[in-house]
């Protein structure tokens, strides 16, 4: 498992070593930015970063305990202990950003800007939900926050997120004011064709688009070095001379601080590029799964690394907010899941008679209309 060190926020970088090229970190002959500190940050900035991580916190609890009470059906993964990558990513992308999911993506969603009610009412597969519970929580889509969905299958994200880069190259320029894309992958999503497939492409057409790898240690139950030949998955772009860089996942200003300059280069320069965030999920691969792969001690040591209290107590040693400002904080990320469990339950399920609407975007000749029962047509 690749380790990061929690006391930095030391972003590691492999480039083209071409500086014409326009690339990220010391690769290209750049330096990278200082790390940030606290206060450089301002103080709102800072709670607001830590409400969102424990409303994350918060709703995924709830999110497995609803799981257990038969209330979410499917597969549901959870972003327990990653809250601090989800919050620092979405921190750097703009409104105007295009954003792919992995299936673990309900922090992700919140942290976008999304109800936490319509969150949760999605995952319960109710009408009301982002995907008018037709996704489920592996399918989370709103595309007012050009939130272009969690996506169940490992890697089918990938080619549409690059297509969208394709797109955005093919009707404007690059600029400050550029649109880019925000692509998220699991660790063993790397070991699959369209993964090479994609960054080939996205390097040779010089697409605004970044790669991002949550490394937290395992494809499902696997190691990264017993899968990878190459387990320091920011250098996997090295094919295709796009750079990449690594950034301590529990950090959330170094997140931020990582995304926001792959994203400038994405803009500025067309520099597609990798951002892997080594991070660290407290729970098994999805809420059925026990984990008993990982050893008692090393889900100990993970759990010391827990991003939510850390940061919690970061802010309060540094005087950010003290210990009433925080067990409010708390209290209101309680308060808006328990709000959302409530709209969730009191939501009406899809009618039938809807099943199989949106299946296209326009009519389609012979597309099927009738539910199990139903006469034939003479």
């Amino acid at each position: 498992m690749a380790n990061s060190s929690r006391a930095s926020a030391r972003v590691e970088a492999q480039g083209r070593g071409d500086k014409s090229q326009g690339g990220l970190g010391a690769g290209d002959g750049r330096r990278a930015a200082p790390p940030l500190a606290l206060a450089d940050v301002p103080a709102e900035v800072l709670v607001g970063y830590y409400r969102q991580m424990k409303l994350v916190r918060a709703f995924e609890l709830r999110a497995s305990e609803m799981y257990t009470k038969a209330k979410i059906g499917g597969y549901c993964h959870l972003n327990l202990g990653e809250e601090a990558t989800v919050v620092g990513l979405m921190a750097a992308l703009r409104p105007t950003d295009y954003l792919f999911t992995t299936y673990r993506e309900h922090g992700y969603a919140l942290a976008r800007g999304a109800p936490p009610g319509r969150v949760m009412a999605e995952l319960f597969g109710k009408a009301t939900g982002s995907s008018r519970g037709w996704g489920g929580s592996m399918h989370l889509f709103d595309a007012s926050l050009r939130l272009m969905g969690g996506y169940g299958i490992v890697g089918g994200q990938i080619p549409p997120a690059t297509g969208a880069a394709l797109a955005i190259a093919y009707r404007s320029g690059p600029g400050p004011d550029s649109e880019a894309v925000m692509c998220l992958m699991g660790d063993g999503t790397t070991n699959i064709g369209a993964f090479h497939e994609s960054l080939n492409l996205a390097a040779l057409w010089r697409l605004p688009i970044v790669y991002v790898i949550v490394n937290n240690g395992l494809g499902m139950g696997t190691p990264v070095d017993q899968a990878s030949a190459e387990p320091e998955l920011y250098k996997r772009g090295c094919a295709y001379r796009m750079p990449g860089a690594r950034v301590d996942g529990c950090d959330v200003l170094a997140v931020r601080q990582a995304a926001e300059a792959a994203l400038s280069a994405a803009r500025n320069d067309r520099q597609p590029s990798i951002l892997e965030a080594v991070s660290y999920r407290l729970r098994g691969h999805s809420v059925v799964d026990p984990a008993r792969y990982r050893p008692k001690e090393e889900a100990e040591r993970l759990r010391s690394l827990d991003p939510v209290p850390a940061f919690r107590a970061r802010l309060v040693q540094a005087g950010v907010m003290d210990e009433a400002r925080a067990a409010q904080v708390d209290a209101e990320a309680d308060e808006a899941v328990a709000d959302a469990v409530r709209f969730a339950e009191d939501s009406p399920f899809p009618d039938p008679s809807q099943l199989f609407d949106h299946a296209y975007a326009t009519a389609v000749p012979n597309a099927p209309s009738y539910l199990p029962g139903d006469p034939l047509p003479a």
